[in-house]
């Protein structure tokens, strides 16, 4: 585990990057680590509230997935400092951030693809934003979003989600069913479903378990043989990706610790998927087979796969604990 996370420090990070490696390492107890990550988060803070902003100029999503760690922080330390940098990310995702007609906050503030607007939601997007806005005490609005994700990118009949829609123009982008797409989405439900139980919002947490549980059969359908997925997942020539695999163990475990998620129904394919990808691990650290930045259309390395296997890694162990 020291490897796979010293591995993980050395790489270059996006917004989103920072927020899913600081906030597996708060998840796993590395104080020492998580608390100087939110630091340089809110170091990095733009103008509009932005958390993390280093070569990611047009995000609008990406960096909330800095924000839970930024109000750990303050609580842990008592510092005003992270505070307000996490004040300053809900107030942007609040009142700044462009959103849809019908208040599903974007992903970017531009299009990286020739023919659409910037009008688009990604199935990312569900572990960014949701989860902050649920520990800031805005569960309401978690939950607006969550189901305006559901409503413009979830296929109900394959219980799956598609990648990218422009939801201006009302087409799909990237009408794929990405396996790590859906992994930031299983990951993100959990972490509401787990806000919503603190906060004693039994509504949230019901309806948002039924989604989830929904969601993770339509995924599980799609595993591998050694407990993996295609990177797109109903296509057999797409290569095997492993941060899919961690992410859906990551949610399993977790949900299990919390009692949200049976055991019986689902310890055994995040078993299955955390041996398999932990044989997969080179002598660097490195988790291989992988959907890899900084593309992610191909095999390789990312540091959302390192930061998956470790948030795995730690709710397996409290769950044997």
């Amino acid at each position: 585990m020291e490897k796979v996370i010293n591995a993980m420090l050395a790489m270059q990070r996006y917004p989103w990057e920072q927020g899913v490696c600081a906030q597996a390492l708060y998840e796993a107890g590395y104080d020492e680590l998580w608390i100087p990550m939110a630091y340089d988060a809110v170091k990095r803070m733009d103008h509009e509230g932005r958390l993390a902003m280093i070569g990611g100029g047009e995000a609008i999503s990406d960096p909330a997935a800095n924000g839970e760690v930024c109000l750990k922080a303050y609580e842990k330390s008592g510092d005003d400092f992270f505070k307000k940098g996490a004040d300053a990310m809900l107030d942007y995702l609040m009142n700044k951030g462009t959103r849809t007609e019908d208040g599903v906050i974007l992903h970017n503030d531009v299009s990286f693809f020739e023919g659409f607007t910037k009008y688009q939601l990604w199935a990312d997007g569900l572990y960014m934003v949701p989860p902050f806005l649920a520990v800031m005490g805005e569960l309401d609005e978690a939950l607006l979003q969550i189901r305006g994700y559901k409503r413009h990118l979830y296929d109900a009949e394959r219980q799956l989600f598609y990648h990218v829609k422009d939801v201006a123009k009302g087409e799909f982008v990237r009408k794929l069913y990405w396996a790590t797409g859906n992994g930031w989405a299983l990951m993100g439900l959990a972490r509401v479903i787990e806000a919503a139980l603190k906060a004693g919002r039994s509504d949230v947490a019901d309806e948002l378990t039924a989604f989830m549980t929904e969601l993770l059969d339509g995924l599980l359908q799609w595993a591998t043989e050694d407990g993996r997925f295609r990177d797109i997942l109903d296509d057999e020539t797409s290569f095997v990706d492993g941060t899919s695999a961690m992410m859906m163990a990551a949610s399993v475990y977790r949900g299990i610790v919390l009692g949200f998620l049976p055991a019986e129904k689902y310890k055994a394919a995040a078993d299955k998927a955390f041996e398999t990808v932990s044989k997969h691990i080179d002598e660097y650290g490195l988790l291989r087979e992988v959907c890899g930045c900084p593309s992610f259309v191909e095999s390789g390395t990312s540091a959302e796969a390192q930061a998956a296997y470790i948030m795995a890694d730690a709710w397996r162990r409290l769950g044997a604990s």
